[in-house]
């Protein structure tokens, strides 16, 4: 009885082998070699910078649908000329773009709270808890969901819990934007180095008794009335830059009465 089951058995296994053998034949779907090279090319990050569902995703949109080459962040410069030289075209590269968080409170010192939260620390589930612990309802709450998702370590967080970014790391893919749910971090291009440090819409005293940092925007309009290319507009008491216009002159930074606006380029020098 046992010898006969394993014949059986083993009778089995041939066949299904050979019906899996001809199925495999029979359904093969022919992968365009560029697709494998393309995606081979790429950080094989899958953050979805690009707009298409992972690097896989990228690579056959470029093949098929003619997407843009230089829509992968992490990849940067040096991805956008491997692509070309595979697809045998032209490389055509854009400025690549940092998060900026757009608000110094949420640390240990510069934060006045309304309540104590002992409940599950993230950010996402502090918002639920009556909009945050924060007496600011436009800051941080402090809870580094940015920095957990970042998949290239470009967080670094000093000891009083202040997110810093590292713009050395800092590819643009744009998961930490998605990640807070204040809406504080903006993916900026580089270059531009003027940076408004607030997000708060409160207005004068008010601004400055809800946030425990002195960097707050108190809606004074000083910035929008000095900026010589006119690229400040003040929406709902918060100055906001608009960076096609800016010239990264400074000028905004400098009559800022309470330093919520940087400019490091004049830093630097």
């Amino acid at each position: 009885m046992i010898s006969i089951a394993i014949i059986v058995l083993g009778c089995l296994g041939i066949i299904f082998g050979i019906g899996l053998a001809v199925a495999s034949k029979k359904f093969h779907v022919k992968i365009d070699p560029k697709i494998e090279q393309i995606e081979k090319a790429l950080p094989s990050v899958n953050c979805g910078a690009c707009g298409f569902p992972g690097c896989a995703g990228f690579a056959e949109a470029i093949v098929h649908s003619d997407a843009e080459i230089n829509l992968c962040a992490p990849g940067g410069e040096e991805c956008v000329h491997e692509i070309a030289k595979i697809m045998g075209i032209k490389a055509s590269t854009k400025e690549r773009k940092i998060a900026v968080i757009q608000c110094q409170s949420g640390g240990i010192n510069n934060t006045f709270l309304k309540f104590e939260n002992t409940g599950i620390e993230t950010c996402q589930a502090a918002l639920i808890l009556s909009g945050g612990q924060n007496l600011c309802k436009y800051g941080c709450l402090g809870y580094n969901d940015c920095v957990r998702v970042c998949p290239f370590d470009a967080f670094a967080i000093d000891k009083n819990n202040m997110r810093i970014v590292d713009e050395n790391k800092c590819t643009g893919c744009g998961k930490c934007v998605d990640a807070c749910p204040k809406d504080l971090i903006q993916l900026i291009t580089i270059s531009k180095k003027v940076n408004i440090l607030c997000m708060s819409h409160d207005k004068g005293k008010m601004a400055k008794t809800s946030c425990g940092n002195e960097t707050v925007c108190i809606g004074c309009g000083i910035c929008a009335k000095k900026c010589p290319v006119s690229a400040i507009n003040m929406e709902d008491n918060l100055a906001v830059i608009d960076y096609e216009e800016c010239v990264v002159c400074g000028i905004c930074a400098d009559v800022c009465p309470t330093n919520a606006i940087i400019a490091k380029k004049i830093e630097e020098k």
